[in-house]
C-alpha cells in the first residue's frame, strides 16, 4: 500500500491494469460479485434467490432504500409510490416522435431521459438532500421502460401504449411495448431477467454512472452518461448478438461447422465468457431454467433444446482447441432465448437491459453522493517531448 504524505503537493501515481481490473476504487453496500465462486448478490441477500422468490418492486425498494419490504403494506405504499411515476410528461411525449424517428430505442432514450430529467427540473446532486435524490431516482427508474416502449412503437409506426397502475412492472412493460397483456408466466420469466440484471458490481455503465456523479450533477445527467455506456456492444449489446449466432448455426448439424472456425481464428462468440466469472454464470444457469420452463409447445422446446446444444458443442470445443481457457455461458446467450420466447422484438433486447440496470446505476449514484469525492485518476504521457516551440505557420 502506498502512504501518502500529507504535506506533499501531489500524491505519487500507481500504476494499475489496463482497463482497471482488479482495482477497487470504492466502498459500497449496493451488491458484489464473486467470480471464481459463480455468485453476486444485492445488499446482503443473493441475487438468485432475489430473482426467484421475489417481484421486481421488491429488489427495487431494496436498492434504493436498503431493505426489503417485509410485510404485504410495505410492499403495496412502494408499489404505489412508483406506479405513480410512470407516465411520461406531456412536453417530452411531444417530442417522441421525432427522437423515434432518428434514432433506435437506447440511443432515444439517452435524449428523452436528459429532457424528461430537465422537465422535471432536476437540480445537482450536490445542491440537494437525499430526500430529493431519492424521488428523482424513482422518477427515472419508473418512467425509463415508459419511455422505452414508447420510442420502440413509435419507430415501428404504432401508437405508443399507456402504462397501467393495476399491472406489475414486468407484465406492464409487455404490455406497453406490445399493446397485449402478457401470460402470467410470460411476465414473470422477464421478470426473474430484470431482477438479475439489476446490478453486477463496478461496470463500465456503472462505474461511468458514479463517476458523473462524483462531479455532484443531478440524477438525468448521471442515468444518461451510463446508457452511453451500455450502448456499447462490448457492455449490453450481446443478448440478440447471441441470437444471431443461433441463427447463424441454423441446425444441430452445422454447430462444427460454423463455430470450430471461429474458435480457431480467435473470433469473439457472442453469449460465451465474462470479465469476471470464471466459472458459470449464475444468471445464465438460472435463465436456461426459467427458458425450460416457459418453453411450453414443441416450437419453443425445439428452440430451447437447440440452445442447450449450441451451448454445450461451444463449450466442448473451446475445451478442444483452447484448453486451459476458463469459458463459460454468459447472461447474454441464454437472456436472448426467454425474451424472444416472451415475444420481446430483438431490437429492444438491451434496452430491456438497460430498463432494469437504472435501477442498480440510480442506487449506486445515491450512494456515492452520500459521500462524495470527485473521482479524478492520472494519465502518463506519452507523446513527443514537452515543451517544444510553437512553429510558425508558413
Amino acid at each position: 500500500m502506498t502512504v501518502l504524505d500529507p504535506i506533499a503537493a501531489e500524491p505519487p501515481t500507481i500504476d494499475v491494469p489496463r482497463g482497471l481490473k482488479g482495482v477497487v476504487v470504492a466502498e459500497t453496500t449496493v451488491g458484489d460479485v464473486r467470480g471464481e465462486e459463480g455468485f453476486y448478490h444485492y445488499r446482503q441477500y443473493s441475487a438468485i434467490d432475489l430473482a426467484e422468490q421475489r417481484p421486481l418492486e421488491d429488489v427495487w425498494r431494496l436498492m434504493i432504500d436498503g431493505a426489503l419490504p417485509i410485510t404485504t403494506a410495505e410492499r403495496a405504499a412502494f408499489v404505489a409510490e412508483v406506479s405513480t411515476l410512470r407516465s411520461v410528461p406531456p412536453a417530452v411525449a411531444a417530442v417522441l416522435p421525432s427522437i423515434a424517428h432518428v434514432s433506435e430505442p437506447l440511443e432515444g432514450l439517452r435524449t428523452a431521459l436528459s429532457l424528461a430529467a430537465a422537465d422535471r427540473g432536476m437540480r445537482p446532486n450536490i445542491d440537494i438532500g437525499h430526500n430529493a435524490q431519492r424521488a428523482d431516482a424513482l422518477f427515472l427508474c419508473a418512467v425509463t421502460p415508459t419511455l422505452l416502449c414508447a420510442l420502440h412503437r413509435l419507430r415501428a409506426g404504432l401508437e405508443p401504449v399507456a402504462p397501467r397502475s393495476d399491472l406489475g412492472y414486468a407484465a406492464n412493460y409487455l404490455w406497453m411495448m406490445n399493446g397485449a397483456e402478457p401470460s402470467p408466466d410470460h411476465a414473470r420469466a422477464i421478470e426473474q431477467y430484470l431482477i438479475s440484471t439489476v446490478d453486477h458490481g463496478f461496470n463500465a455503465s456503472t462505474f461511468t454512472g458514479r463517476v458523473v456523479a462524483s462531479t455532484g450533477a443531478d440524477l438525468g445527467a448521471c442515468v444518461t452518461a451510463a446508457i452511453g455506456a451500455l450502448s456499447g456492444p462490448l457492455h449490453g449489446g450481446a443478448p440478440s448478438r447471441a441470437l444471431a449466432l443461433l441463427d447463424e448455426v441454423g441446425s444441430p448439424a452445422r454447430i462444427d461447422e460454423v463455430i470450430r472456425p471461429m474458435i480457431v481464428e480467435g473470433a469473439k462468440i457472442m453469449g460465451f465468457g465474462h470479465p469476471v466469472y470464471r466459472t458459470d454464470d449464475p444468471r445464465s444457469v438460472m435463465l436456461r431454467g426459467v427458458a425450460q420452463r416457459i418453453a411450453v409447445d414443441a416450437k419453443a422446446r425445439a428452440f430451447v433444446d437447440f440452445a442447450i446444444e449450441v451451448e454445450a458443442a461451444v463449450l466442448g470445443l473451446l475445451d478442444e482447441l483452447k484448453p486451459g481457457r476458463r469459458l463459460h455461458t454468459n447472461v447474454e446467450f441464454y437472456a436472448g432465448v426467454v425474451m424472444e420466447l416472451c415475444g420481446v422484438p430483438r431490437s429492444m433486447f438491451t434496452p430491456t437491459f438497460a430498463s432494469s440496470r437504472v435501477i442498480g446505476w440510480c442506487a449506486n449514484i445515491l450512494e456515492q453522493a452520500a459521500d462524495n469525492k470527485i473521482i479524478r485518476p492520472s494519465a502518463r504521457y506519452v507523446g513527443t517531448p514537452a515543451p517544444q516551440t510553437c512553429p510558425p505557420l508558413r
